[in-house]
């Protein structure tokens, strides 16, 4: 399995519009950070966690030439605003794409594209399967079993995912016994660090280190990170040496 980190930041990217601070300036390019997704290949299958609005570029940057499916964390703009970037996909390689999410997601994508879904088409549209994730039941793409999960952003849910051995979090603030049970095993784990700050439905950068280590794994790589987090490398080098900063672009094999 290769995942690729389409991007790793917060739903208003780094550098933050008008902002002047050291990160939003810096000429590190690991901190300029689109908005969160990532790219799993399986071998057998291409599949993307969320599409937010940097969806199109992230695909053009990564060269990006097939897709099987999208699976969607929660209906948050800055995770499904670039569903409709799929349309290449379906005119080039004449595929329809499995879309994966909670009856809720589904929701919010009919109303935020209620064109792809009206009664009457028309020519251009993009092709869905629209597929229902019911969180603690696995699902199948092609040879790869899904277990999707609950986590809480404040009050409102957001599925996670694992394949395998990687799991996949984002948008979390807390994290049931019973959540947790799906994930203890994981050799990779993507788990979000918004800042070091307390916020009220993000992990600050000492809870997910905390749950990290709790969870185990071999490797943890934190993402949806803002610019409030401090400068990568300055941040990195005071890490535990298996948790690292995701950055966009980077890829890692498992």
């Amino acid at each position: 399995m290769k995942v690729t980190f389409l991007g790793t930041g917060t739903s208003q990217g780094v550098p933050v519009i008008a902002c002047n601070c050291e990160v939003c300036t810096s000429i590190d390019k690991r901190n300029n950070r689109l908005r969160t997704s990532i790219l799993i290949d399986t071998g057998d299958k291409t599949i993307v966690v969320d599409s937010g609005p940097d969806f199109r570029y992230q695909l053009l940057r990564e060269k990006v030439k097939d897709l099987d499916a999208v699976l969607f964390t929660h209906e948050h703009k800055d995770h499904i605003a670039g569903l409709d970037d799929i349309r290449p996909f379906n005119y080039l390689l004449h595929k329809i794409i499995d879309v994966y999410a909670t009856a809720r997601v589904q929701t919010a994508l009919k109303r935020e594209f209620y064109y792809i879904f009206a009664e009457t088409k028309y020519h251009g549209l993009p092709q869905i399967n629209l597929h229902k994730v019911n969180n603690g039941e696995t699902f199948q793409i092609g040879k790869n079993t899904i277990i999707p999960f609950e986590v809480m952003h404040h009050l409102l849910p957001i599925t996670g995912y694992r394949i395998g051995d990687f799991t996949y979090i984002t948008d979390a603030k807390t994290i049931s016994a019973e959540s947790f049970e799906k994930i203890v095993g994981t050799k990779v784990l993507v788990l979000n660090a918004l800042q070091k700050e307390p916020h009220i439905s993000h992990f600050t950068l000492n809870e997910a280190i905390a749950f990290a280590q709790k969870v185990g794994a071999e490797t943890t790589y934190l993402t949806h990170i803002s610019h409030n987090l401090g400068l990568h490398d300055v941040v990195e080098k005071d890490l535990p040496s298996n948790i690292k900063l995701a950055y966009d672009g980077l890829t890692i094999e498992l």
